[in-house]
Order: structure tokens, then sequence, then C-alpha cells
């Protein structure tokens, strides 16, 4: 008896994990190396299995085009140089917005190469973009999200390159990144086991954005 051919649901699986994998094999390529458990991966293949980590946690029915966005969210960055841009805090946003552009454009691109229609792969690229943020809820999923990563991983990082910014000027920015989060990205970052300096720098940020964060809250839409 010959086998039952796939279903959709099957063929849907298999074409994103399709996706995935050559998404995993276009970030293996980064230059940048690290060390996980005794075992070598680029940088940005780490960063993105991170994040579909995190997206699983918070999100345990994402879909797949969220499950994409959030794999290719810093989809070879390498290649665009933060010092081909000039320093600042405007150097920094163009050079956010060109990444985001190219993240954008490298995921499409693979996407049409498995199947994906064009509005699929749009969609992608307007929560990479961020084009919705706090009025798609898979765009502020994602934004909840990569703030978790950043703050599971990267933060400590972030503090030990920073050394010359006090504790004001950190709880500033720390509420600038809680303002962009929903209740539900809010609640995902209090349960990380944090070092004791970290969370205590995040309560005041949240203490100091309180207003705001309720006024946020009230239209939270995921």
């Amino acid at each position: 008896m010959s086998a039952e051919p796939p279903d959709a649901k099957d063929l849907a699986e298999a074409r994103l994990d399709q996706v995935l994998a050559a998404i995993d094999a276009a970030n293996a390529d980064d230059p940048r190396k690290c060390v996980v458990d005794g075992r070598e991966i680029a940088f940005e293949q780490l960063y993105s299995t991170r994040m579909g980590t995190h997206l699983a946690r918070i999100y345990a029915h994402a879909s797949a085009l969220l499950r994409i966005a959030a794999h290719a969210q810093h989809l070879r960055r390498w290649e665009i140089p933060r010092d081909d841009f000039p320093p600042g805090r405007h150097g920094y946003n163009d050079w956010r917005k060109r990444c985001r552009i190219h993240h954008a454009d490298l995921v499409g691109a693979i996407m049409r190469e498995h199947g994906y229609s064009d509005a699929e792969a749009a969609h992608v690229g307007s929560l990479i973009k961020k084009e919705q943020l706090k009025k798609d809820p898979e765009s502020q999923a994602l934004e909840n999200v990569a703030a978790v990563v950043f703050l599971a991983y990267y933060f400590d990082e972030f503090l030990a390159k920073y050394t010359g910014y006090d504790d004001d000027k950190i709880v500033d920015i720390l509420g600038k990144t809680l303002c962009k989060m929903s209740p539900r990205g809010h609640e995902a970052a209090l349960e990380l086991p944090l070092p004791e300096r970290a969370r205590a720098l995040i309560a005041a940020a949240i203490e100091k954005e309180s207003a705001t964060l309720a006024r946020l809250a009230a239209v939270a839409i995921d």
C-alpha cells in the first residue's frame, strides 16, 4: 500500500522549515563567532536561535510568518557595518533603518524561492521594518521578543561597552525600550533571571515611565 500524500498542513510546515534552515545557512556565514556550551556558532545564527526560542516561549501559537520574521530579524546584519554611518543618534537610526531594509529584502527573496507569495513576503518585511508597531499584533510581538532577547543576552555587554553612562542615562534608554513594548513583553522581561543590577535598572525605568506605560497598556493590542 502506498503512503498517503502529505496534507496541506504538512506541506506548510515543511516549507516553513526550509525557509528557517535557509536563514540559518545565510547567517552561518557571519565571520563573528561565539562559543556556547563548547560549540562554535556564528554570532547572528545564535541571535536567530535565541529569537526563535523566546518567541516560542512568549507566543506559543505564533504564525509561520511571525516565526520567519523573528528568525530573520538580523539576517546577515554584518553586511551593513555600523561604522559606515556617522556616530551619534542620527547615524545609529539611519544604520538601523538600512539594516531593516536589508533583512527584509533578503528574507523576502528566500521566502519567494520556497513558494511564499509576494504578499506574505511583504508582511514579513513590514514586521521586520516595524512599520505597524503598536498597530499590528505581530509587529508588537516581534518588538517584545527582540527586547527580551536583548535584556536576556546582550544587556550586560551593553553596560560593559558604555561604562561612561551613569545609571540615569541607562534608565532613560531602558525607558524608551519599555515604551516600545507591551505589558506582555514587560511580564516576559521581568521573568528573566537577570543580575541584580539589571533588575534594579529595569525597575527604575518602569517607575520613571509609569504614567506613559499605564497609558500605553490601556490601548495595548496583544
